[in-house]
């Protein structure tokens, strides 16, 4: 795959075994690939993304990145941290309370010099449209990043993220279990595992979409990956793998599932999980496991996605020191 690529993450990142939590739930063989130790302001898998979005930018003469997500949003801290690593500008819409105080994500973008246009879920398309057209003629030379940096550019580094595993050779799962919002992630992840025929599957947690949404969401999105790679593959939605039992109360609402999967990962492993995409995942992997779907001498490796910061942020700090 060659593609402009501007090597950003500090790959390859760790595959790891689960030891205890493994014995404490009975089997599977739990392993966990850390995506969240990718090196920019805290890591997670938007870097691996950003590598692509960032060289199609710079090619574009872009002078400003322009892009949103929810207040917590990681891609959005990323995104304002390369900015600031490569002298761009950087507009940041998210949706949410203007006049709250800054905990976890929103700390760390401030830091990072980024601007930020505060809008409503309902409103945050318009509104991203908005600060690109009012970039745009002001001469700031912006570049559009969609939500999450799902695009057909961003989902390529997932791709390379799957050759990326293949090449450590250090397990052969019979599972990849990963959340799926935005779509790109699982996207190159369900690319790359067609290209060379691999035996496992790739298994999304979806953390807000109902399963057949998502899955023509990912299949498409995988199927413009293959294109821009200059492959001809076509992924159906058939063949993307999605659970969507876990939606709990909704994006970014922490229930008891994602409180129990955070403290689990974190006292039997000494792994930190975040509150709304990996605790949402590992809460359905491990209820999965629970309800024997995965088999006992099977090998699971949980893709580690990123996102710790949210953990500092106010409500979901009080609820996972504090659960009811």
């Amino acid at each position: 795959m060659k593609l402009p690529r501007i090597r950003i993450a500090h790959l390859p990142t760790p595959i790891e075994p689960l030891p205890r939590l493994s014995a404490l739930l009975g089997g599977p063989r739990l392993w966990v690939k850390r995506d969240d130790l990718t090196g920019l302001a805290m890591g997670g898998n938007k870097v691996r993304k950003l590598e692509f979005l960032l060289a199609e930018a710079l090619a574009n003469g872009a002078k400003t990145l322009v892009t949103a997500g929810a207040a917590q949003s990681n891609h959005c801290r990323l995104t304002a941290a390369l900015a600031a690593r490569y002298s761009l500008g950087c507009i940041l819409v998210l949706d949410g309370d203007p006049g709250q105080e800054p905990s976890g994500n929103l700390v760390l973008d401030e830091l990072f010099g980024a601007e930020i246009v505060w809008t409503t879920r309902e409103s945050r398309d318009a509104a991203l449209k908005n600060a690109f057209s009012t970039a745009w003629e002001t001469g700031r030379r912006p570049y559009l990043i969609p939500l999450g940096g799902s695009t057909p550019v961003g989902a390529l580094g997932y791709t390379a993220a799957f050759e990326e595993f293949l090449d450590q050779n250090v397990i052969h799962p019979d599972w990849i279990v990963v959340a799926s919002s935005s779509g790109g992630t699982q996207a190159g992840l369900a690319l790359g595992a067609r290209r060379v025929h691999w035996g496992g599957k790739v298994l999304g947690i979806s953390i807000d979409q109902p399963e057949a949404e998502l899955r023509v969401h990912v299949a498409d999105m995988a199927s413009q990956s293959a294109d821009r790679a200059g492959e001809s593959l076509r992924i159906q939605p058939d063949e993307i793998m999605v659970n969507a039992g876990y939606l709990g109360g909704g994006y970014a609402v922490l229930g008891d599932g994602e409180v129990e999967a955070i403290r689990l990962f974190a006292r039997h492993e000494g792994l930190l999980l975040d509150p709304v995409y990996t605790g949402r995942a590992a809460a359905g992997m491990i209820d999965l496991i629970r309800k024997g779907f995965f088999k006992p001498d099977e090998t699971v490796l949980f893709w580690h996605t990123g996102g710790t910061p949210a953990l500092f942020a106010d409500g979901y700090r009080t609820q996972l020191t504090h659960p009811a």
